[in-house]
């Protein structure tokens, strides 16, 4: 080898290890600034399972104002658009459930209770007669 090359490898070494050196010191200040803020009260940024607190509690504030869609459901069936287009006033359509049996309340589409119809004030409501439980809506999922 040449003592240009010699000279060329052992600069290139040099700046690898400046390198090396340079990124050491950095995952340094980053392992301190953790270690401060979790001796400050904060929960590592990567950690997301830890608790953010043994008495904190979830906020549903942000939520509450978010509009959702509550229909209640008599009873649906199929039936071909050659029928559908044959419909006029006073067409029966038979539906999938029994008189009397309790309407379902869908929020956004999503089952979660059972009830009869009332009338108040001269307007329809539904008495809730069953709450599903969010284990069964779960179950309902899969």
């Amino acid at each position: 080898m040449s003592d240009e090359e010699n000279n060329d490898s052992a600069e290139i070494e040099e700046e690898q290890q400046a390198e090396e050196t340079e990124n050491d010191a950095a995952w340094e200040a980053v392992s301190d600034d953790q270690d401060n803020a979790e001796s400050a009260g904060f929960a590592p940024v990567s950690d997301t399972s830890a608790p953010v607190g043994a008495d904190s509690e979830i906020n549903l504030d942000v939520i509450l104002d978010v509009p959702v869609t509550v229909s209640m459901e008599v009873g649906n069936t199929k039936i071909s658009i050659r029928n559908l287009l044959q419909l006029n006033q006073g067409s029966v359509i038979e539906l999938d459930r029994l008189a009397g049996e309790p309407m379902d309340v869908l929020v956004n589409k999503t089952l979660i209770a059972r009830g009869e119809v009332v009338v108040v004030n001269d307007k329809f409501g539904l008495r809730l007669t069953d709450i599903i439980s969010p284990a069964e809506r779960v179950k309902k999922l899969k």
